[in-house]
């Protein structure tokens, strides 16, 4: 299956997607993740000022940026970035379903502010090596 990946985004194993938009990151689920969750009805938001910590191996609360609830299952949404919530989307809470269909643009999750930015993104993969990486879980 074809999955839409684009270029210019930085990507989590656990299939989120980072924006950077100057000192600031957009964050949200790839279309791989919202392929496998299927229909999106429920979205659980972080809290505006939460402290993030980037997810690593042991995929800690402290890594955890919220929920997509869907009609098969509830998962979790882990930070790719280490930082402070900024802003949520709000407009998930009327259309979660736009995590279905429009992940990268109207479907983002929140806004972080990232204390370790340049660091942290050498723990993420390009468009490339993405699209290597869930071709590994097909």
């Amino acid at each position: 299956m074809e999955y839409k990946i684009p270029e210019g985004l930085y990507y989590s194993k656990e299939h989120e997607w980072v924006k950077v938009e100057g000192n600031l990151a957009r964050v949200g689920i790839t279309d791989y993740a919202q392929s496998k969750l299927g229909d999106v009805v429920y979205v659980e938001f972080p809290e505006v000022g939460k402290q993030i910590k980037q997810v690593d191996e042991s995929k800690s609360k402290e890594s955890e940026l919220g929920a997509a609830e869907s009609i098969k299952a509830v998962s979790a949404i882990y930070s790719p970035l280490s930082g402070t919530v900024k802003e949520v989307n709000e407009g998930l809470k009327d259309k979660p379903e736009l995590l279905n269909t429009n992940p990268y643009d109207e479907g983002w999750i929140c806004v972080i502010e990232p204390t370790s930015l340049q660091e942290e993104l050498k723990n993420l993969m390009d468009a490339k090596a993405y699209s290597e990486y869930i071709k590994t879980l097909e």
